[in-house]
C-alpha cells in the first residue's frame, strides 16, 4: 500500500464533506485524512497503485487546489 501527502487548501469540516464523495468514490483510495491543524492542511491518501494526478483532479473537481509533497 502507497501513501501519497499533499498540501491543499481544505480548511474546514464543511470542506471535507464537500470533498469526501470526491475521494471516497476513487476505488484504488484506501484510507484518507486531511490534517486540519497543520498550516499546509496536509491531505494523507492510502491506497493500491493511487496515482497523484487522480487525487489533484479530484480535488479540483470538488473546488479545491491539491500539490503533492
Amino acid at each position: 500500500m502507497a501513501t501519497l501527502r499533499f498540501k491543499t487548501n481544505i480548511k474546514c469540516n464543511g470542506c471535507l464533506q464537500t470533498v469526501s464523495p470526491f475521494l471516497s468514490g476513487i476505488y484504488e483510495i484506501k484510507e484518507w485524512n486531511v490534517d486540519l491543524a497543520s498550516s499546509d492542511r496536509t491531505l494523507t491518501v492510502e491506497g493500491i497503485e493511487v496515482a497523484p494526478s487522480v487525487i489533484i483532479s479530484a480535488l479540483n473537481q470538488a473546488g479545491y487546489k491539491a500539490e503533492q509533497i
